[in-house]
């Protein structure tokens, strides 16, 4: 592959997940819970949420294995739901945080990219990222709204079951991940995620 691409791929990646992950503490902050700030999670700066595994080493082989989609992941920031008046509420605002904020620069990217176009500003690689980076947050975005948790799309559900069926979805979470890759392996989710990524990318103008 083309180093540059390269480089690309992995800056909006770092840019994406670095937006996210300060999105859940930014919304946490907010509703009360100041343990990512008192941290020093609360913040901007990639460096304070990459995962060596996750957001270094996972992408760079899925890039040059050459996959169709290059996802990754940061360190979580640390929430204390008990710092919230309603812990299951408070987590569930403090996780759509980090989709809605993905989505959000989508849109914002989206914007600037078809202003470049239509004003005639064709710098192939600017485009290229802009490209690249509105796919990878729309990605991120319906990906991690899966309904299981850990992931935000889970949080989110046992915020609106109701307490007991939420406390017994809750306990899948150990297993979140595990289920998560299954049904990948068997290209179950397929039509749950690439369905409505295709629709948000048409919809921004993007496809």
């Amino acid at each position: 592959m083309d180093p540059g691409i390269i480089v690309i791929q992995i800056v909006a990646l770092f840019m994406a997940l670095t937006f996210h992950e300060f999105a859940h503490g930014w919304v946490a902050r907010r509703l009360g819970d100041r343990t990512a700030e008192s941290m020093g999670r609360l913040t901007l700066n990639p460096k304070d949420h990459i995962d060596p595994f996750g957001t270094v080493v996972l992408p760079v082989m899925l890039i040059f294995m050459h996959s169709p989609v290059v996802f990754g992941w940061a360190k979580p920031v640390p929430i204390n739901p008990m710092n919230f008046r309603n812990p299951r509420k408070g987590m569930m605002w403090s996780a759509l945080g980090g989709p809605v904020i993905n989505l959000f620069l989508a849109a914002v990217l989206a914007i600037i990219f078809k202003g470049m176009v239509y004003s005639g500003i064709l710098i192939k690689p600017v485009l290229i990222f802009f490209i690249i980076a509105i796919q990878l947050n729309v990605f991120l975005a319906v990906f991690n709204m899966i309904p299981i948790p850990p992931l935000d799309g889970g949080r989110v559900l046992v915020g609106l079951l109701p307490r007991r069926q939420a406390i017994a979805y809750s306990r899948i979470e150990p297993f979140g991940f595990l289920i998560v890759i299954a049904l990948m392996y068997f290209n179950i989710l397929d039509r749950f995620i690439f369905y409505p990524i295709a629709i948000i990318l048409r919809t921004l103008g993007i496809s």
